[in-house]
């Protein structure tokens, strides 16, 4: 069976919302341990199957966001779900609360209890219509940028498709394509400020409610995150600033010297190298062979599963009118099924999606088989971990990709992975500003952007750009609206996956394997005991990062990036 095949029923969430009651009610009264495992198991059903369809909605609303039937489908999901939500969390409070809890945290292991304690203090009826308001501004935004219609040199294009005018070699040409883009945010700047403040406000009154101060910790218990918290995240933020922030400074200085620029820009950035940007050698349909045949000489395991993925056409790739913007990996559940969307333009960052969302695929493949849905994917820190690591495993095999673009795109990515840090931290610290002070206006907002860029980005000189000067910037990172705190797990993740690219350069065979262990341990524990059960440095304690960072460094140090 193919995707497009995949069928798709709405679920009346109602009548599955009795189901469960009665299910609830059977678990509570239950006289022996096996008859609240027979009720764990249908609801698992019920709770898999509306998961399977509000994902396929979801896949084929961001594929198409004219299609009026599934725009209707995801308003569905996002006014009922909430609701939805409160008999599943109840049902998940006789899980925690049950009379046999040794026998089930044997049978279901100790985690399980560890997150739903996490997710009860989540939610309370009282909140759900600011859920589905919170579900309504995350889908508004999302259309907003979708809808985004930039003339350029004649045509017209969308923000993905504007990427590779960001690369050109004619600095006038990169100059107007990242003003032209940014005339879309300053054009939509109202909307963008008064979609976020919504968000901003009703994240606030929801963890008011709830019992926060404000909206920080909820933030962090919604991302299921039981083994550390806000300190030690800033803790680590002033790691990176010490440690990371000069080391990615020096590398945009030799980025200047390559170019010949003394007064490198904003629009500059994207360019790496005089004799142009590493480009891949064929167009979608070239990759994805490029891909089928690393996969399957990688190991037998990215065989079968690479094979799987073609099979049922389980791949988006192509940016076109209409589709969100971004790139993301999914699970069908019943379907047993990951799922790739992607937005290819013709740059390197084609093939860094085939192996960063190929990296999570994987996983959730491997992990597909779990009884309990919640151990199937991990915490979004550890799942970063998956994909960066993947980025570097396919290393051996870039030269298919690229050809004599080869070590121009190894040099590329490993600097743009360690400069990417401190961006991912600057975001991390934006947010924590903005849920701290919940009151600031949106010109205070973008005022602190603008601070906090500087402070981690010096390099960013937006001269003759007056939007991205006065704090627009951030507008086109999605994942401040659609999921806030989630970003400084892909800093986390990348000095992680930094540490298996270590490896892989030390014992391939043997980081590999490694590798594939974690994947197969899927979310079973949290992100701390998967990062210690890999056999990884913990990034939270002191020292870690420069001992990695240092390594990466050296590596960087060993390419001849001025004859490139």
């Amino acid at each position: 069976m193919k995707f497009n095949d995949y069928e798709y029923l709405r679920p009346d969430l109602n009548a599955l919302s009795e189901n469960i009651n009665v299910l609830k009610e059977d678990f509570v009264n239950s006289l022996t341990v096996d008859d609240q495992y027979k009720a764990v198991d249908e609801f698992n059903k019920i709770n898999n199957t509306v998961s399977t369809m509000e994902t396929l909605a979801n896949i084929r609303n961001s594929i198409n966001s004219n299609d009026k039937f599934y725009e209707e489908e995801q308003e569905y999901f996002n006014e009922q779900g909430p609701v939805f939500n409160e008999t599943i969390n109840d049902f998940k409070k006789s899980l925690f609360e049950s009379k046999f809890r040794v026998e089930l945290e044997n049978k279901y292991g100790k985690y399980l209890f560890d997150k739903i304690e996490v997710s009860l203090k989540t939610f309370k009826p009282e909140i759900i219509e600011d859920q589905v308001q919170e579900n309504k501004l995350v889908t508004k935004y999302s259309k907003l940028i979708a809808s985004a219609k930039i003339e350029f040199q004649g045509e017209v294009y969308n923000l993905p498709q504007m990427s590779p005018f960001s690369q050109s070699l004619d600095r006038n040409i990169r100059e107007q394509a990242q003003l032209a883009v940014s005339k879309f945010f300053g054009d939509n700047e109202t909307e963008f400020d008064s979609i976020y403040d919504e968000l901003v406000q009703v994240r606030h009154r929801m963890a008011v409610k709830l019992g926060y101060k404000n909206y920080v910790d909820l933030g962090y218990n919604r991302l299921g995150r039981t083994d550390y918290d806000s300190e030690m995240v800033k803790t680590y933020r002033d790691q990176v600033y010490k440690d990371i922030v000069p080391l990615s400074q020096n590398l945009i200085s030799r980025q200047g010297r390559r170019l010949g620029i003394t007064d490198l820009k904003y629009y500059d950035l994207s360019l790496k190298f005089l004799t142009g940007n590493a480009k891949p050698d064929g167009d979608k349909n070239y990759l994805v062979n490029a891909a089928k045949n690393m996969y399957e000489e990688m190991s037998k395991e990215t065989g079968e599963f690479i094979n799987f993925m073609l099979e049922h056409n389980l791949l988006d790739l192509e940016a076109k009118p209409g589709k969100h913007s971004g790139g993301y990996c999914t699970f069908i559940t019943d379907y047993k099924s990951p799922f790739i969307f992607a937005n290819f333009n013709g740059t390197s960052g084609d093939v860094d999606v085939l192996t960063h969302e190929a990296g999570h695929a994987f996983q959730v493949y491997q992990s597909r088989n779990f009884e309990i849905a919640d151990y199937m994917w991990p915490t979004y820190e550890a799942c970063e971990i998956h994909s960066m690591s993947m980025e570097f495993f396919a290393w051996p095999w870039m030269k298919n990709f690229f050809g004599k673009d080869e070590q121009k795109y190894k040099y590329s990515h490993l600097s743009e992975a360690l400069i990417f840090i401190p961006y991912g931290v600057a975001v991390d610290e934006f947010q924590h500003f903005v849920y701290e002070n919940p009151s600031a206006t949106p010109n205070e907002r973008k005022a602190k952007w603008r601070e906090i860029e500087k402070k981690y980005l010096p390099h960013k000189n937006y001269e003759g750009n007056d939007v991205l000067e006065r704090g627009c910037y951030w507008f086109r990172q999605g994942h401040i609206f659609q999921a806030p705190f989630y970003y400084i797990d892909y800093t986390l993740a990348q000095v992680l996956a930094f540490q298996y690219f270590i490896k892989s350069r030390e014992n391939y065979k043997e980081a590999w394997s490694g590798y594939v262990a974690l994947c197969k341990l899927g979310g079973s524990k949290p992100f701390l005991e998967l990062v210690e059960a890999a056999g990884l440095d913990n990034p939270f304690k002191e020292g870690s990062l420069t001992k990695v960072v240092n390594k990466i460094d050296d590596i960087l140090d060993s390419f001849d990036d001025r004859s490139l």
